[in-house]
C-alpha cells in the first residue's frame, strides 16, 4: 500500500535528542494502521486506541455493549496519553494510531507533545470515499482489534465530520 512512499522523510527527522513523535491523521479504512506497523517495525513505539480497548474490554458489540465505545475511547486515550508523556520522556520515538479527525484535537496533541520535549509530524492519510467503502466492505469481515465495524452510516458521519489538515505542517499522502 505504501510501496511508494519515501519513509526517509519520517525517519531523517529521528536523532537522539529530541524523540519524534508520528500523527497519523486519516478516515477509517485510509491505512493508518498499515502505515504505523511500518513506522512499528523501524522501532517506533505504535500507540492505538482500537488495540487498547480490545486488550481492556475485548470486542466492540460481543464482550461489552456498544453504548459503552464513548466510554472506553475516553479511558483508552487517557491512557495512551499519559504513556505518550513517559515515552517522550524516555526518548522513545512514538507512532500514534489514531484518526485525528479536527484540528483542535491535533493541536492539542502537538502543544503536548512540544511542551513534554518532543517534535512531531502529521502524516495524512487522503483516500476518495469510493476507495474507502470498499476497504471498509473487506476489513469490516475481519474480526481483530483494528476492525472496528464500520457502516455506511458511520462512515458517512466520518466523512462529514473530518476536519482535512490544511496548512498543520501536514505531509499528505494520496493513497
Amino acid at each position: 500500500m505504501f510501496e511508494k512512499f519515501n519513509f526517509d522523510i519520517i525517519y531523517s527527522e529521528r536523532d537522539d535528542f529530541t524523540p519524534l513523535v508520528v500523527m497519523m491523521c486519516g478516515v477509517a479504512g485510509s491505512g493508518k494502521t498499515t502505515f504505523s506497523q511500518q513506522l512499528e517495525k523501524e522501532g517506533f513505539v505504535r500507540l492505538s486506541i482500537d488495540e487498547e480497548i480490545w486488550a481492556t474490554n475485548g470486542r466492540y458489540g460481543i464482550d461489552f455493549p456498544m453504548e459503552k465505545i464513548e466510554e472506553y475511547k475516553k479511558d483508552a486515550e487517557r491512557k495512551l496519553r499519559n504513556y505518550l508523556i513517559k515515552l517522550i520522556h524516555d526518548n522513545r520515538q512514538v507512532v500514534i494510531d489514531f484518526s485525528f479527525w479536527d484540528r483542535a484535537r491535533r493541536n492539542e496533541y502537538k502543544q503536548l507533545i512540544e511542551k513534554s520535549g518532543g517534535k512531531w509530524k502529521l502524516i495524512y492519510l487522503k483516500v476518495h470515499a469510493d476507495d474507502l467503502r470498499e476497504r471498509l466492505k473487506i476489513r469490516n469481515k475481519r474480526f481483530d482489534a483494528n476492525a472496528f465495524p464500520i457502516t455506511e452510516e458511520i462512515l458517512t458521519s466520518y466523512l462529514n465530520g473530518f476536519e482535512v489538515p490544511i496548512g498543520e505542517g501536514e505531509i499528505v499522502i494520496d493513497n
